[in-house]
């Protein structure tokens, strides 16, 4: 069986805590490999690593750190089919959302590598008798990433992208479900030409995650994940002193409009539902047609589009729509939940519990599964079920639909489709939700634009990516500037003014 390692100082490092998890092909249900899980010290050998070679790297200037990316980029684009099957491999989703996921941690790639037009400063000629003032943007120091399974390339280059080229030092420590890619991402950034201990990659569980959350050398810590574990790190984290940003969980609603065009809408829930078996925290998971006639022809539209479905494992090619789960205890929680919607009195129009593939009985699948007649008191509405489970909650007006995704506790994303412009402006503006498609099923910014949801969605001031990525990782330092020809004898008492 292989055995993963660390990544630190530019080499593969074998664990020495003697911890280890499985790490399971999801297809199959079998074990494939086994990841080692850091204690406080490896995790301390790592920081110090970081901590020796971070002010080099941070004099080094932008643009020879964004020349790293840029070679980093190319590498992307040349191991393409590499990562994405070890991706499929070992979370379970089809190569071509695989690639996805690679891609869009790549076009974060692309954006840092205008870092040093975003790391210039401000400057004021004159703003006082013989004073200038300008602002300098320097790095934090040593940044963490915390990252989850369903984005295992994605995310993690959101994170260390940005805060690399900012002239930080950074420490990975993403999921231990399906750690290869990381690792893989970490030797391409060596090879792109980074410094050894710029890009640390550290794997463990949560010993690991407290020892980051505990290190005083560690200034920023960024995480992806469930909103219980969000809370924890933000809370854990601000009262360590850290500069902490932390997403959290979802329920995306969609709403369709009487006037929409039902095809459209129907074909976007299948594509935003159940794609990558429900693994996103994009995912459109509660459907809000206003009105019963609405509702009903939906209904009828997307019973035969669900039952169409192709689930099996990603070797299978363009003939699976979605995989199965990442790990047997995802499976379990999605089922449980399902069997809790029917108990609680919702409508099961599709249900995929018995779904079996030949061949692949040991494998983390559920089939596709539609709920209607769905209230806002049940179990399916309240949590993030993370499957391949699209819930119907039907509403009777606009303002009623609007009610529901503002008054979920989650603000991650949410969604309308209508052919009404005031409708939409309305909805976009109103609505109490981070990031809004109109027309778009999953509206994920691209990587110039900043990435983050609202309410218990997210924890922190600023985004993901975009400019609020180098506001994260960077300190501002303002510079009041004076030479002694402008100054004038004797010592001055009050609070200096400009004059």
């Amino acid at each position: 069986m292989e055995q993963l390692w660390h990544f630190i100082d530019g080499k593969r490092v074998a664990g020495t805590s003697g911890r280890f998890a499985d790490v399971y092909n999801p297809a199959t249900g079998e074990v494939q490999a086994q990841v080692p899980l850091a204690n406080a010290a490896e995790m301390d050998a790592a920081v110090a690593g970081a901590k020796a070679a971070q002010p080099a790297w941070a004099a080094t200037n932008p643009q020879r750190r964004a020349r790293v990316l840029m070679e980093f980029v190319r590498l992307l684009h040349r191991d393409m089919d590499k990562l994405a099957e070890a991706l499929s491999r070992e979370h379970g989703k089809t190569i071509p959302d695989a690639k996805g996921d690679v891609i869009r941690g790549l076009e974060v790639a692309e954006f840092c590598i205008g870092a040093p037009h975003l790391l210039k400063g401000e400057y004021t000629d004159g703003a006082g008798p013989g004073i200038d003032i300008y602002s300098m943007k320097q790095p934090v120091g040593i940044a963490a990433g915390i990252t989850p399974f369903n984005f295992p390339a994605m995310i993690p280059m959101w994170k260390f992208c940005p805060a690399i080229v900012c002239g930080n030092a950074f420490i990975l420590k993403p999921s231990e479900r399906d750690p290869s890619v990381p690792l893989m991402l970490a030797e391409l950034m060596q090879e792109a030409g980074l410094p050894d201990g710029i890009l640390q990659v550290v794997n463990g569980d949560k010993e690991s995650v407290d020892a980051i959350l505990d290190h005083e050398d560690i200034s920023g810590v960024g995480f992806v994940g469930s909103t219980p574990i969000a809370a924890y790190i933000y809370e854990r984290g601000c009262a360590n002193g850290k500069r902490v940003q932390c997403f959290g969980g979802a329920k995306n609603h969609m709403i369709i409009m009487p006037d929409a065009d039902l095809d459209q809408a129907a074909d976007a829930l299948i594509g935003a539902g159940y794609g990558a078996a429900g693994e996103r925290c994009m995912a459109i998971s509660v459907a809000v047609p206003v009105g019963d006639e609405t509702a009903d022809r939906l209904i009828e539209k997307l019973i035969p589009k669900v039952e169409a479905l192709k689930v099996g494992p990603y070797t299978a090619g363009d003939d699976v729509d979605y995989g199965p789960l990442v790990t047997g205890d995802a499976e379990r929680r999605v089922r449980g939940l399902i069997d809790r919607g029917v108990e609680e009195g919702a409508k099961l129009v599709v249900d995929g519990r018995d779904f079996k593939l030949q061949g692949y009985e040991e494998g983390f699948y559920v089939g596709p599964c539609l709920f209607d007649n769905v209230t806002t008191d049940m179990d399916i509405y309240t949590q993030e079920i993370f499957g391949p489970v699209l819930s119907t909650v039907r509403a009777q007006t606009y303002e009623e639909a609007l009610g529901y995704a503002m008054d979920h506790e989650y603000g991650n994303g949410t969604a309308i489709f209508t052919r009404d412009g005031d409708a939409a402006r309305d909805f976009a503006n109103r609505v109490n939700v981070g990031m809004v498609g109109i027309n778009v099923p999953i509206p994920v910014p691209l990587a110039y634009h900043t990435f983050g949801g609202w309410k218990k969605s997210a924890f922190g001031d600023l985004n993901q990516h975009g400019p609020d990525a180098f506001r994260f990782y960077t300190k501002t330092k303002t510079v009041t500037s004076r030479w002694p020809s402008g100054i004038k004898d004797g010592a001055e008492f009050s609070i200096p003014v400009m004059k």
